[in-house]
């Protein structure tokens, strides 16, 4: 990705948290000038990589396969003793035109919330065995404190405020529902680790390989400077 569709792409996800009146914490505003200044007292944002995030899942299509996100708040499961939060929570956005791919966690659980705007479709089957989708066997999913009960790939519908708890070994995927528009989605979940705990059912990678074409507007989570 160039670095002004990065820029471009962090922008838009800002206006849209904006709107929906919702207030970020500060580190979140840190420009690239004032990161250079910051130190140890800021090691939780860099060592378990809070703040703005893009992925094109390395395909680099990132209107078609790929979202923005922030993380919030996050602990280390490979610094239990320093950061001992056993709790995550993101923001994402997602557009019309964008994907994310079918993939399950092997330890993490979460609930998957529409924020605000569009309806928000997430697709789920369970697993095999091997890890392969289950095509056959019926679904048990949880709404907001509902059981329901579907088809293996029914993709259920979120519209804004309802959310649905995802259990390990539980594939799905999700995007938008034509027509409806961009949503904010929150992700609140046990500790999250994207280098240990995704199993995705097709091989991605995951942060954009960048074209520096502009200064960065914000540092990316994995683009922090050492403290000083």
């Amino acid at each position: 990705m160039r670095r002004s569709e990065i820029n471009a792409a962090l922008r838009e996800m800002e206006e849209m948290i904006k709107e929906y009146r919702f207030a970020l914490p500060p580190f979140c505003h840190f420009t690239p000038e004032e990161w250079e200044e910051k130190g140890h007292e800021y090691d939780e944002v860099r060592d378990n990589m809070l703040g703005w995030d893009i992925t094109d899942y390395g395909l680099g299509e990132f209107e078609k396969v790929g979202f923005s996100l922030i993380t919030l708040r996050n602990g280390n499961l490979a610094l239990k003793d320093k950061y001992t939060k056993t709790y995550a929570e993101k923001l994402l956005y997602i557009k019309e035109s964008q994907y994310s791919p079918m993939h399950f966690h092997w330890n993490k659980m979460e609930d998957i919330i529409n924020r605000g705007g569009g309806n928000l479709l997430i697709r789920v089957y369970n697993s095999t065995k091997d890890e392969d989708l289950d095509k056959v066997n019926d679904v048990h999913v949880h709404l907001d404190g509902r059981e329901v009960v579907v088809k293996a790939g029914t993709q259920v519908r979120l519209t804004p405020g309802e959310s649905i708890s995802i259990q390990p070994y539980l594939y799905h995927d999700f995007e938008v529902e034509e027509g409806s528009g961009p949503v904010l989605i929150g992700e609140v979940s046990q500790c999250n680790d994207d280098n240990t705990d995704n199993r995705f059912y097709e091989e991605v990678g995951r942060f954009p390989i960048i074209e520096e074409d502009e200064a960065p507007y914000r540092l990316l989570c994995n683009e922090y400077p050492a403290a000083k």
